[in-house]
Parts: structure tokens; sequence; C-alpha cells
């Protein structure tokens, strides 16, 4: 037999012997699902593959870590949304029109301090410290509101020192002119009309001082050097029925004394011709300390 006849008979007994012992493990029930097929003779049993094609493997996923954990994939980074914005803070209103106290005098001091109050503190935020504050705060680029709010009250503190006590409590709203020659001797009450303020001299010390306002121009307060005539405790005018407590006449019927009306509307109003006092305190001081005969100067 030649080899190429030799080869074809051998592929062909291949096959028949494949086909016989697929069959026998049909009909026999075999052990199909063992590892091993043993037939009854010497020779020995080749097993190739059935009619019936094997499940394809699964592919196991591909892992970079040796103990089976999954592989982990490189995401892109979440983009975190940006935080919110914080709220403005709130410039909160401190001090406005009719407030009064410590903060009010201090405000006034170092309002002072930058030429933009023209007198002494008070303590009271009246028209002039409103104006005040509104320079204030058209120098800083500032809505000019005139009330004292939070950051125009920081920007100030950065921009002046704290005031002294002498700055805090000064006798007088505006500051003491030089006092005339005649109150320097004895006991004077000298009367500034152009620092509208009154000194009580006692030989040429001063002992206190407070604000006063005068007549207006239909009815001016005299100047001159003149006496205490007398003096009334619960005085009121014959002329126009109003009060005038501790009043010290001095020139007819024209005297220092308190003025409730100079108190509540400061500069706005005028007097009959009289000195009117707005610190009861002090003119309540001063009137138990004048006796009859002291001098009173009143000058420009």
């Amino acid at each position: 037999m030649s080899g190429a006849a030799s080869s074809t008979w051998s592929v062909r007994a291949r096959r028949g012997s494949v086909w016989a012992v697929t069959a026998a493990l049909a009909v026999g029930g075999g052990a199909a699902s063992g590892c091993k097929a043993q037939a009854a003779g010497s020779g020995p049993v080749h097993v190739t593959k059935t009619s019936i094609s094997p499940a394809p493997e699964e592919k196991q996923e591909r892992s970079s870590v040796s103990n089976g954990t999954p592989k982990k994939t490189h995401e892109p980074p979440t983009k975190k949304p940006a935080p919110p914005k914080p709220a403005a803070p709130v410039d909160r209103v401190l001090l406005a029109n009719g407030s009064q106290g410590g903060q009010v005098r201090e405000l006034q001091a170092r309002l002072r301090k930058l030429k933009l109050f023209d007198r002494n503190p008070t303590g009271y935020y009246g028209s002039v410290t409103t104006a005040s504050v509104r320079g204030f705060q058209r120098q800083q680029g500032m809505g000019a509101s005139g009330s004292l709010t939070s950051s125009a009250w920081s920007a100030l503190r950065a921009r002046t020192s704290p005031p002294s006590h002498d700055e805090l409590y000064p006798p007088t709203t505006l500051p003491l002119d030089d006092p005339d020659p005649r109150c320097l001797t004895g006991r004077a009450l000298c009367v500034s009309k152009k620092s509208r303020s009154l000194a009580w001299y006692v030989n040429g010390q001063l002992v206190s001082a407070m604000d006063v306002r005068f007549g207006s121009a239909y009815t001016p307060t005299r100047e001159g050097e003149f006496g205490v005539a007398f003096k009334s405790r619960h005085h009121v005018s014959t002329i126009y029925h109003t009060p005038m407590p501790y009043a010290l006449f001095f020139s007819g019927g024209q005297a220092i004394h308190y003025s409730s009306d100079f108190a509540a509307r400061g500069y706005s109003g005028a007097s009959h011709g009289c000195v009117n006092v707005r610190d009861k305190k002090k003119i309540a001081a001063l009137f138990a300390q004048v006796k009859k005969g002291d001098k009173v100067v009143v000058y420009k």
C-alpha cells in the first residue's frame, strides 16, 4: 500500500472508531461525565469531540490585583460644584438722628479730629452730627445717608486715635474763646457771643462753663458789663408767661436762665433777649454759687 493510500485508510479507521465509541457511550450509558473512558477490549479508546459542542468558556475579567479584586477603572474626576458665595455682611445702622450716649460723644470727638465736626462733643446726635457723618461718608465713597453704619464706624476708627477724656467731655459744645480781660478779676459770669458760651470765673480761675444762646435780631441780648440784680429759682416771665428756672437777672428783664426749648431745639431757636442755658444741672449748680452783685460781662 502506498503512503498516500495508507494515510487515507488510517484517517477513515480513526473516524470509524470515533463513531463506534460515541455510539457505544450513547447506548450503554458510559461515564460520559468523567475524564477517562474505559472499554472492554485491550486496545486504548480515543475520545474526541462529539456532535454536541461544549459551552464556550466565560472570559474572566482581568484584574491587576492578585486576590481577585476587580480592577478599578480610572474615571475622570468629578468637578465639584463651586461653594456658594458668602452673603455680603449687613451694613447695620448703629447711630442715627436722635441717638444719644457715650458712643455718640466718641463719634463726635473722632469727627472733630478730622475737622468734620466744628463743635465739642455733646453726646446728642442732631442735625450737625448728621451733616458731619454725611461729609465723612462722602469722603470715603460711601452712601451718604448721615446715619452711622458699621462700615462707616470702622473706617472712622481706623483713621482716628481714641479721644482723651478731655476731648470727650469738654465743658461746652463750642471751644471756649479767650476770656475778656474784665472776666479775670473777682467773680465774673463771662458770656461770649462768639463762642456761644458762658464761663464762670473766680479770681481768674475757670470754675465751670456751659452752652448758651441769645436773643434774635429783633430782641438782642445787651452787651457790656453788668451785675447780678436778683435771683429767682422758679421764675415765670410776666410778659411771655413762660418758665425761666434758675434766673439770674442782670439787665432789666434780661436774665441768665435754663431753657427747655434750647435743650430740645438747640440753636434753631432764640430767646427774647435772655441768655438761655440748656444744661439744667450746670445752671442749677451755677445758681447756687452766684451771689447778688457778681459781675456779668457780655461781649462778642
